[in-house]
């Protein structure tokens, strides 16, 4: 069992070196954020899974804080509410529970992040077509080969890597990234306003 430990460590260890690969890929999104939270919008994040933990997270971060005392950022993970998401999966299906709830909330200037490990999640595709058509920009978090979701996204970050743990793991680590990058740029000489 030792072994095994050890063995998951180091490859975490690895993958979060791999990760160097994408600091600009990370850097152009963590950018886009704080363009869209600086111009008065809203990021709207959904997963399914450990990916809707991660969505929570996220939102738990930005409208909290992560490291500053700031303002809050409207921040909306669209896995949270279970009676909307079990309405929808039951009148529409499973494939629309966040397309019906990315119509309903976001608008043009704000920003849509789909997470899949796979990159290929109907639900969180679906998602993302519809803020493309609403005109939001659309962020995809993804790992393997980046997957439908990366390709359609105007902004994507693939996680080098094929399990799914790692990439979770991954995940987490760019999503402090983003949410200090954030704060870094909007409130690091403001005092938190």
């Amino acid at each position: 069992m030792r072994e095994r430990i050890e063995a998951t460590i180091r490859a975490t260890i690895d993958l979060h070196e791999r990760l160097l690969e994408q600091a600009a890929a990370i850097e152009r999104v963590g950018r886009r954020l704080a363009d869209v939270f600086a111009g008065g919008h809203a990021l709207y994040v959904m997963g399914n899974g450990g990916s809707a933990a991660d969505a929570q997270h996220m939102a738990g971060e930005l409208v909290g804080r992560f490291l500053m005392e700031r303002r809050p950022l409207p921040c909306q993970a669209l896995s949270t509410d279970t009676s909307v998401l079990t309405a929808l999966a039951n009148d529409y299906g499973p494939d629309d529970v966040f397309a019906k709830q990315v119509a309903a909330f976001a608008r043009e200037g704000d920003a849509v992040l789909g997470i899949s490990t796979s990159g290929n999640s109907a639900n969180v595709l679906a998602g993302m077509k519809e803020a493309e058509r609403l005109g939001a920009t659309t962020i995809a978090l993804t790992g393997r080969d980046g997957g439908e979701l990366a390709a359609g996204a105007d902004l994507a970050i693939i996680v080098p890597a094929a399990e799914t743990p790692r990439i979770q793991e991954a995940h987490a680590t760019i999503i402090h990234i983003l949410c200090d990058m954030v704060e870094q740029i909007l409130f690091a000489d403001a005092g938190g306003r």
